[in-house]
């Protein structure tokens, strides 16, 4: 079945990210309009959820409906709380020092909360030696702060598995001498996490360097949809769909550039909604049934 995206709301100018369903409407944000916006199927209406959210990039519901956030601009995790006003911080120092640039995130059953840390120098100098995938562990009304993976040299999009077992994370470092991978991590019993597995690595061609893996959402039965590519290299802008070994099942190019992000809506959790670099919210009906963690 080929996928038919549509533009249902934007372009709004830089760059739309971390869409989620929260049961009637996709929440999305506006990095450079410091905004989450919400687009609601039913009426078709898109409008302003939450202002002064600080370059927030990924989103992700908790199961208590929290919506958690990565402020980039903050170099933290946020939680943006029901009342639509008021930001919390969680804790952004490791060892003394502060986030590089939190960019996507997953919250498990347990309630920890894993996130990606690239590094981005318009949010001022780094100070960590490293760019991981972090993990906030709930102690109490509290979270605890640690650092996840010391072998990713640019993690960017990050998905917890259905069963629990397994963390997908994009390595997307684009210098030529990095590799762009998924990869998959098992997920010990303590909380660590394993040697990883490769999935699929993204090459270089006569035009450079290939855009991997950017964010990444599940269908019901387990396999991951992902968005990567661009124009300027390798097959264009392109929806993958993975099994959970890393075998290529489908794949659905996109017209417009750069796709950053995407997730699963509707009443039948049947239709992918597509954020891009260009500020766009793109939806497709698929052969798909869509799965989220929260809410349930």
């Amino acid at each position: 079945m080929a996928w038919n995206f549509d533009l249902v709301a934007g372009p709004f100018g830089g760059t739309t990210e971390g869409p989620v369903w929260n049961g009637d409407s996709v929440l999305f944000t506006h990095i450079p309009g410091n905004r989450i916006m919400r687009y609601t199927p039913s009426t078709g209406e898109t409008s302003e959820y939450f202002t002064g959210t600080n370059h927030t990039n990924g989103l992700c519901f908790d199961s208590k409906g929290n919506l958690y956030g990565c402020q980039s601009g903050g170099r933290r995790i946020v939680r943006f709380e029901k009342d639509r006003k008021t930001i919390t911080s969680m804790p952004h120092r490791l060892d003394g020092k502060r986030h590089n640039s939190p960019n996507d995130l997953a919250v498990d059953k347990k309630g920890r909360i894993w996130f990606t840390d690239p590094f981005n120098p318009n949010w001022g100098p780094q100070e960590l030696d490293h760019m991981s995938v972090l993990r906030l562990d709930p102690k109490g009304e509290d979270f605890e702060l640690k650092r996840a993976t010391y072998d990713v040299s640019r993690p960017n999009g990050v998905l917890v598995s259905r069963d629990q077992k397994t963390l997908y994370v994009a390595q997307s470092d684009y210098s030529p001498d990095q590799p762009r991978q998924l990869r998959a991590y098992p997920i010990n019993d303590d909380g660590s996490l394993g040697e990883y597995t490769t999935l699929h690595t993204f090459g270089i061609d006569h035009r450079g360097v290939h855009r991997g893996v950017d964010g990444m959402t599940l269908t019901n039965d387990g396999n991951i949809v992902v968005c990567a590519g661009w124009e300027q290299a390798g097959p264009g802008p392109m929806i993958y769909v993975f099994s959970p070994t890393g075998r290529v099942l489908e794949t659905h190019p996109l017209r417009v550039d750069r796709p950053t992000n995407c997730c699963f809506g509707d009443a039948d959790m049947k239709t992918l909604y597509v954020t891009t670099g260009g500020g766009h919210l793109l939806r497709a009906r698929t052969d798909h049934t869509g799965w989220i963690m929260w809410p349930g």
